[in-house]
C-alpha cells in the first residue's frame, strides 16, 4: 500500500474502534504478502436473543451461527444462519440466510448479483437492517471479490437500494470494509456511502486480535478470519466467540 492508503485504512479502522455499535460486519481483501485472501465477518447484539448466540464451525469448512443457551432463544429467524459457505472456487460470506441463496444460484450456474436481486433488507422495522454479502471468486479472471448492500431507501421500506461493489484485483495489505449500521441509535441508522478501507495483516491471529479488540466491548459477540490461498484455494479459519 502506498503511505497514503495505509494512513487511511489506519483512520478507519481507529473510527471503527470508536463506533459503539456498527452492528454486523464483513471485510474482505488481501494479506500484507500477496498470498492469501481474508474474509472477516463480526456479529454484535443489543438484545438477549441477539447476544444468545456463538460461531461454530463445520468439517465441510462451512460456519454457522447457533444459541449459546437454546432456552433463552426467542426467535431464531434472522439470528440463525450460515455466515459461511464456499463452493468450488468461490467462497460466500454473508450476514444472513441469504447466505443459502447465493450457494444455490452459484451451484445452479447463476452469479452474486443474479442471487441477492431477490432478496431485499431483513423485516426487522424500524431498523430494516440491511443484509451485507460478499464473495471471493478465485476463478473470476475479472473480479477477485465482490461487495453487496440492500437496504432501504433512506429507512423507507417501499424502495429496496441494492448496490454491488467489484474488485478486479486485491491490494496487499488492505481490505474493504461494509457493516450494517452507521453507529447507534433508535431506529438504527444503515451503513452510507462505499465501503472503507481497513488494514490487514499476514498473520491470522493478528488481523483477529486488532478487529475482536476494537469492537465494543458489551456489544460484541462473535468473529471469525478466513483466509484463502491464492495459488491452491487452500483455507484456513479462526473463530472467536463471548459465550
Amino acid at each position: 500500500m502506498t503511505t497514503t492508503t495505509n494512513h487511511s485504512a489506519e483512520n478507519n479502522l481507529e473510527s471503527l474502534q470508536g463506533n459503539p455499535y456498527p452492528g454486523r460486519g464483513i471485510i474482505i481483501g488481501l494479506t500484507p504478502d500477496g498470498t492469501r485472501l481474508v474474509q472477516v465477518y463480526w456479529i454484535m447484539g443489543r438484545s438477549v436473543n441477539s447476544r444468545n448466540r456463538v460461531f461454530i464451525q463445520g468439517e465441510n469448512g462451512f460456519l454457522r451461527t447457533e444459541a449459546h443457551d437454546p432456552a433463552l432463544l426467542t426467535d431464531p429467524s434472522l439470528i440463525i444462519y450460515y455466515p459461511v459457505k464456499h463452493t468450488g472456487g468461490s467462497h460466500i460470506v454473508t450476514n444472513g440466510d441469504q447466505t443459502d441463496t447465493i450457494f444455490e444460484v452459484l451451484n445452479a450456474g447463476g452469479s452474486f448479483e443474479q442471487a441477492l436481486t431477490t432478496r431485499t433488507f431483513e423485516p426487522d422495522a424500524p431498523n430494516f437492517t440491511p443484509r451485507i454479502s460478499g464473495l471471493v471468486e478465485l476463478q473470476n479472471p475479472h473480479c477477485l471479490y465482490k461487495l453487496s448492500i440492500l437496504k432501504s431507501n433512506a429507512g423507507n421500506p417501499d424502495q429496496t437500494l441494492r448496490q454491488f461493489f467489484h474488485y478486479a484485483q486485491g491490494i496487499a495489505g488492505q481490505g474493504h470494509l461494509i457493516h450494517t449500521y452507521s453507529g447507534d441509535g433508535d431506529p438504527l441508522p444503515s451503513f452510507s456511502g462505499e465501503p472503507v478501507l481497513v488494514p490487514l495483516y499476514d498473520d491470522i491471529d493478528q488481523t483477529l486480535s486488532a478487529y475482536w479488540d476494537g469492537l465494543n466491548e458489551d456489544n460484541k459477540i462473535s468473529l471469525l478470519v478466513k483466509t484463502i490461498r491464492l495459488d491452491n484455494g487452500e483455507t484456513e479459519m479462526r473463530v472467536t466467540n463471548k459465550h
